[in-house]
This record gives C-alpha cells, sequence and structure tokens, in this order.
C-alpha cells in the first residue's frame, strides 16, 4: 500500500549514469528493510530519466512490477519481492 511514508528516491538534478547505481542500492536497501513498495520521482520534463528507470526496473530481479503514477506521471511506483 502506498501512503506518505513510502520510501520516495529523488532522481532530480542526477546524470543519467548514476541511475542504474542508485535506484539498485535504493531497492537493495528497502528489500533488507521488508518495504514492499517504494517511490522513484524522475521528473516528468524529458523521458531521459524515465526511460532509464524503466530499464534498470526491467533488469532488476527484486521488481515485481512497476508503473507509472497515474495521479503524479513524475513518479514511478515500484513493487518488489520481500
Amino acid at each position: 500500500m502506498i501512503t506518505s511514508k513510502t520510501p520516495k528516491l529523488d532522481l532530480h538534478g542526477e546524470v543519467v549514469a548514476m541511475v542504474e547505481v542508485l535506484v539498485n542500492e535504493f531497492i537493495n536497501d528497502n528489500k533488507k528493510m521488508k518495504n514492499e513498495y517504494i517511490i522513484i520521482i524522475h521528473g516528468k520534463s524529458t523521458n531521459i530519466l524515465t526511460e532509464e528507470v524503466s530499464r534498470v526496473l526491467n533488469k532488476n530481479k527484486d521488481v515485481l512490477e512497476y508503473r507509472r503514477n497515474n495521479w503524479n506521471l513524475g513518479e514511478t511506483i515500484v513493487k518488489l519481492k520481500i
């Protein structure tokens, strides 16, 4: 369930080369804390970060599913294997 306390990773201002490292570390940390859902904030101005986040999530074996937030297209909601 998504709440105001759901862990968030804000990638605003990050370079594409760092996205994979940051997202994978965030996923690993939240798996250890047994958080089922996380939110990755990538913004909605260009699709560069959004596409990179999707690429990283597709490759990560700890991700069950992910989707763009219908209420805020600048973030992606991720469900982790716990």
